[in-house]
């Protein structure tokens, strides 16, 4: 598949192959994102004493309802709609995507604070103007203010220097899907498009690292490989110790015996983004199957929600979305938007020069993803 995808020449079965890797990725994603909600930063003993002795091990009510996500869900869902601006812009010469994923990820910012979609707003594309998407989700406070005026953040000068969350992490499983790529400019964009809010070395290299782990996954890898590749991608980047560490503990934790939510929490760690990557690194290698997995990401005292996120990315980009819980997929909020949002971008990857360029232009994709 990296040949057909690199050569951008695609058969049908590695085009099929691909859409079910991206919605895979993104609904897993939001699987564990869900999963994660109702028992984010409770303590062990407290998801225990609300959901029974063996923890969280179904969906439950969160904002109000059985499969709610979080910011982190809606944020991923802006990042694909911004790599999908970013390629149908080049045609018009401009090639810059962490300016169009800065866009996107304002549009999200909007969807914060505005009552819902501004029909008046012909640039904001179909996602802009999805109702669902203007609840406040518990953002984190480095998003609101890293995307709170026009200036977007880069390496040199990067928002919140301090910012250690994994919240820049969680949506940055899209560019991993870019595999057509190769792993150091998907690292590269992951990074630049972190530092947007998140300017701590351990925040955005984790980003990255997530990213180039999804790479290798969509592009058939085993998760052992791509974590390899992906240490060594980090060695090169100043301030990488505590993201490689990260890794590493995860792959050592494997050999110790069972899983257990101490364990996991012995990787989280203090909840910096490089702990939370590590403790869903080590749940996607373990887990028996995706069920597992996720279940395992969430049931600690730590950031349920983001580790279960990351962990789901992973299985789903390394299965496939008929791997997915099917129960667990029915009740999942946004999950038509989700399915559409996935499809366009696996449509644009593989056939973007039917959908629009200098011969042919589909006046209904330009319509959804405006220039």
């Amino acid at each position: 598949m990296s040949t057909a995808a690199a050569t951008g020449v695609w058969g049908r079965a590695e085009q099929q192959d691909f859409r079910s890797r991206v919605r895979g990725t993104l609904l897993g994603a939001a699987l564990g994102d869900a999963l994660g909600a109702p028992v984010d930063e409770l303590s062990l003993d407290g998801i225990r004493e609300a959901h029974g002795a063996e923890g969280l091990t179904e969906p439950a009510p969160a904002h109000g309802r059985r499969g709610a996500v979080t910011a982190a869900t809606q944020l991923t869902l802006f990042t694909v709609d911004g790599l999908i601006r970013a390629q149908v812009r080049r045609d018009t010469g401009a090639w810059h995507p962490p300016t169009d994923l800065h866009r996107a990820y304002r549009r999200w910012a909007t969807t914060q604070s505005d009552w819902g979609p501004d029909e008046r707003r012909k640039e904001d594309g179909w996602l802009a103007r999805e109702e669902w998407l203007y609840s406040r989700r518990s953002p984190a406070r480095a998003c609101l203010v890293g995307l709170g005026d026009e200036t977007m953040g880069t390496l040199e000068l990067p928002k919140n220097p301090e910012e250690r969350g994994a919240e820049a992490v969680t949506r940055s499983a899209p560019f991993g899907l870019l595999v057509g790529w190769e792993p150091q400019l998907v690292l590269q964009l992951a990074v630049e498009c972190a530092v947007q809010t998140h300017g701590h070395p351990g925040a955005y290299l984790a980003a990255g690292a997530h990213t180039v782990l999804v790479h290798g996954l969509a592009r058939g890898e085993s998760l052992d490989g791509a974590i390899q590749r992906a240490l060594a991608l980090l060695a090169a980047r100043p301030g990488h110790q505590p993201v490689t560490d990260a890794l590493k503990h995860a792959l050592g934790a494997v050999r110790q015996g069972m899983p257990s939510p101490s364990r996991v929490e012995e990787l989280l760690g203090d909840g910096s983004a490089e702990g939370v990557l590590g403790a869903a690194v080590y749940c996607a290698l373990v887990g028996e199957d995706i069920r597992h997995g996720l279940r395992l990401a969430v049931n600690h005292g730590g950031a349920s929600a983001a580790a279960g996120s990351l962990c789901g990315a992973l299985l789903g980009a390394l299965h496939g979305e008929t791997a997915l819980p099917p129960g667990w997929l029915t009740e999942l909020e946004g999950r038509p938007t989700i399915l559409e949002l996935a499809d366009d971008f696996a449509m644009e990857m593989t056939q973007g020069p039917a959908l629009h360029g200098p011969a042919v232009s589909s006046p209904g994709w330009l319509a959804r993803y405006p220039r």
